[in-house]
């Protein structure tokens, strides 16, 4: 149902951070925890998340603080906020340091897991193009986005991780268009300051060895020195 969602819940109430995670589970979520502010940060920073629900108290750095280290990394992953403050003042300062929604404390489960599902839509059909189905194909290539698999060009099926699958589809959507780094690392790590261009060069390199009759003369998937990386195609 949620179709490799991935979640990650910073609350430092463990009974409450327990509750929430298995709810989520239940409903098909991935879930990661983060119990402190920096713990949140460094996961955001190392990971794609397609959502972050984040508490306001926390110890160390508070959530608030954390917000506005996600955004200052250009990083737009939907921030949905649970605080204990519910005065007006306090939700428009989290809305407008960035957070994309905010919910008090106590709060209705059933309505918390509603807002989760409408943050994930939005962002997705912010994501999706439109562009290209859940399979494509060129020259005697294939992938199956949906079931993360490609047949390469030589007959074989593998097994595409979930990064791989997100690279093919943004340069395949951006077709003979050169995608900048940055929009690469925003788009499929969820911001853009690791990892460095090598990570994204292997990538590309595993790309040619799958795509590419030749990958050392690719026909394909070309890497523009300084700016960033292209899929082409000659119709």
């Amino acid at each position: 149902m949620a179709d490799n969602i991935s979640i990650l819940l910073v609350e430092d109430e463990e009974n409450l951070h327990e509750a929430l995670k298995l709810n989520l589970e239940l409903e098909g979520y991935e879930v990661s925890s983060a119990y402190d502010g920096l713990s949140a940060v460094k996961a955001v920073q190392q990971e794609y998340f397609d959502l972050v629900i984040l508490d306001i108290m926390l110890p160390g750095m508070d959530g608030l603080t954390v917000l506005e280290s996600i955004r200052i990394q250009h990083n737009e992953v939907p921030i949905l906020i649970l605080s204990a403050k519910n005065s007006s003042a306090d939700r428009v300062t989290g809305l407008k340091k960035g957070a994309d929604d905010y919910l008090t404390k106590p709060f209705n489960l059933e309505e918390l897991m509603l807002r989760v599902h409408k943050l994930i839509q939005k962002n997705k059909k912010l994501k999706d193009k439109d562009t290209i189905g859940d399979t494509y194909q060129f020259g005697s290539n294939k992938i199956d986005f949906r079931a993360q698999e490609a047949t390469t060009h030589d007959g074989q099926k593998i097994q595409l991780s979930k990064k791989e699958a997100m690279l093919l589809k943004l340069l395949i959507e951006n077709k003979n268009e050169v995608v900048p780094r940055e929009k690469i690392l925003q788009t499929v790590w969820g911001y853009n300051v690791y990892p460095t261009t090598r990570t994204i060069d292997n990538f590309i390199l595993s790309f040619r060895k799958y795509f590419e009759e030749d990958s050392r003369n690719p026909k394909y998937f070309h890497s523009v020195r300084g700016v960033g990386y292209k899929y082409a195609e000659n119709e």
